[in-house]
């Protein structure tokens, strides 16, 4: 392979899930497009939940059609409608249009996420496998760290519908590039992903630790903006700074857990992910109208921190449980663990804070769903110990 296709293998896809995740502006818009509707946060969450339930999946199954079609083409196509989907949300004259919008964005984001992990990871031996995954992870968390920031000053000067404009550019620039990459020959001779290649212990075990992991963590993404932004007051420019540290910790945990993960393996890794996502999330749950902001800081970076941690290692572990052939199935489901994981935390902690908010305050709800997303998170952690344990 020459160096211009190492190159390309390794940060096409990279890029690709880092404009994909660059979606993360879009939870520091939520106050400003609750606000344009006239809608409650608990009918906002549907803008977070038509997105990533459409991209569930397709991550999954653009995944799996891709070990047929082709990997590249198939990426292509994800690109190709992330970008529509991002202008649709940016020109949507009403609430549901702009949940069409976002269901748009969310296939091909699916599709982009889905084939990302087996283009980055294409030819890798084992010890280099948890490497790549690192930069992959890497470059997913540096999106989800940079969107609250730059959506922060968007929101603040040109209102939140340039968040999804300010990613038409850079979705149209990546799909030329990909295009520039050459034609996307089939994949000859694979078949089609079974139910008896997901329905093993190898594959669900680590699944439903990050199906725990990513639901919890959307106590973050759901409540957190509301909590700095309308709770105590702060600008969307300084929101977007402090919301921008959990995605932050992500980035810069995921190459160093690819490192480790080679080293030490998967399960130690992962349990330290899990207990410091744990930890950061009962520091939020205690947070009140007068916490210093530098200890939100430290709770929201060692959220993402734990979780950056926890990524690599489990989606290493879901690939390694499938044949070279199915390694687009196995990139796709670990996003499809991920997003349910992300769908039943929004349902969730917004049934929470609805159906709580008028008897006892959003103060007191928002330390509730918090004390539940620790608990689950504590949980999982205690579950990746004994697995590993079991596996000595």
């Amino acid at each position: 392979m020459s160096c211009h296709d190492e190159r390309v293998q390794r940060w096409l896809p990279a890029a690709g899930a880092f404009v994909v995740s660059l979606d993360s502006m879009v939870n520091i818009a939520l106050p400003s497009m609750a606000a344009t509707f006239a809608e409650p946060p608990e009918r906002v969450r549907w803008i977070i939940i038509g997105y990533v339930g459409a991209y569930a999946v397709t991550s999954f199954l653009g995944g799996a059609a891709a070990d047929r079609l082709g990997h590249l083409a198939v990426f292509r196509v994800g690109l190709l409608l992330s970008a529509a989907g991002f202008l649709a949300g940016a020109t949507a004259p009403a609430f549901g249009v702009l949940l069409a919008g976002r269901a748009l964005q969310g296939v091909g984001g699916g599709l982009v996420y889905g084939t990302a992990p087996a283009l980055v990871t294409a030819g890798a031996g084992a010890a280099e496998r948890g490497r790549r995954i690192g930069f992959l992870n890497g470059a997913i968390g540096l999106g989800f760290a940079t969107g609250p920031l730059v959506a922060g000053v968007l929101v603040d000067g040109l209102g939140w519908r340039a968040v999804f404009h300010a990613r038409v550019p850079l979705a149209l620039a990546l799909l030329a590039w990909a295009l520039r990459r050459g034609p996307a020959g089939a994949a000859a001779g694979h078949r089609l992903v079974a139910a008896r290649d997901v329905l093993r212990a190898a594959v669900l075990g680590p699944g439903a630790l990050s199906f725990v992991a990513n639901a919890s963590i959307f106590a973050i993404w759901l409540l957190t903006p509301f909590y700095l932004v309308s709770a105590r007051g702060l600008s969307a420019t300084l929101g977007g700074l402090l919301f921008m540290l959990t995605p932050l910790g992500m980035a810069v945990a995921a190459p160093a857990a690819g490192r480790l993960t080679g080293r030490v393996g998967a399960w130690a890794p992962m349990v330290a992910g899990l207990a410091l996502e744990a930890a950061g999330l009962l520091g939020l749950g205690r947070a009140g109208d007068t916490t210093p902001l530098g200890l939100l800081a430290l709770a929201l970076f060692a959220a993402g921190l734990g979780l950056g941690l926890f990524q690599v290692p489990n989606m290493t572990l879901v690939l390694a449980a499938f044949p070279p052939g199915q390694q687009g199935a196995a990139g796709g489901f670990t996003f499809l663990a991920r997003t349910l994981g992300v769908v039943a935390g929004v349902a969730t902690f917004a049934e929470i804070v609805a159906a709580r908010r008028a008897a006892v305050g959003f103060q007191t709800a928002y330390a509730e769903a918090f004390a539940l997303a620790t608990l689950a998170v504590a949980a999982a952690a205690a579950a990746a110990l004994a697995g590993g344990r079991a596996r000595r």
